[in-house]
């Protein structure tokens, strides 16, 4: 797989999101689904602001962070490679367990049991976490983006309201290509 430098990514990024689907084929092995997904999550660390509070200095990495088993084998890793955001360098750390994310930006979630889910978002509450899944509860849980996959295309879900009570703060390019949920009070 050739990996593409930052401009270079943005521009596939607004080039895939300006239809906001990527489409899969009827073969597509989840490993081609998952390499589609990293880059989407590359892709965030440039259309998100997090607070000054969210970094020890300016040279602290952006930390990508994937919450249980590993998708992404090693695509995610050869994205970020190198790359930097605002002048932080882009690292990915993989966690067994909720208790073991101390610093991370982006949080990518593998869990897909609610009872589970519902405990992991609500420990990060308060936290400048963006916390994104696959998961099919995860916006009722309080998640904040998930990846959705419609008609063999994937989108992605953004719940505003979530993503406000982290204090970050999602560009106008990206809100206007994903679909807004807004998840009911329990």
């Amino acid at each position: 797989m050739a990996i593409l430098k930052t401009s270079a990514h943005q521009h596939l990024f607004f080039t895939l999101l300006i239809g906001s689907v990527i489409s899969l084929s009827a073969q597509t092995p989840p490993a081609r689904e998952y390499q589609i997904k990293a880059g989407f999550l590359f892709n965030f660390t440039q259309f998100i602001e997090w607070p000054a509070s969210a970094f020890v200095s300016t040279e602290t990495p952006i930390v990508i962070g994937v919450l249980g088993e590993d998708p992404f084998n090693a695509y995610l890793d050869e994205i970020v490679s190198g790359e930097t955001v605002n002048g932080h360098p882009l690292v990915v750390q993989r966690f067994k367990t909720i208790s073991e994310v101390n610093t991370c930006h982006i949080l990518f979630i593998n869990i897909t049991e609610t009872a589970k889910l519902e405990e992991i978002v609500t420990s990060l509450k308060g936290r400048n976490i963006l916390t994104v899944s696959d998961a099919a509860n995860f916006m009722q849980q309080g998640g904040m983006i998930r990846f959705v996959t419609v008609n063999k295309k994937i989108q992605f879900q953004i719940n505003p309201e979530a993503t406000k009570e982290a204090d970050l703060s999602i560009s106008s390019k990206v809100l206007r290509l994903a679909e807004i949920v807004v998840p009911k009070k329990k």
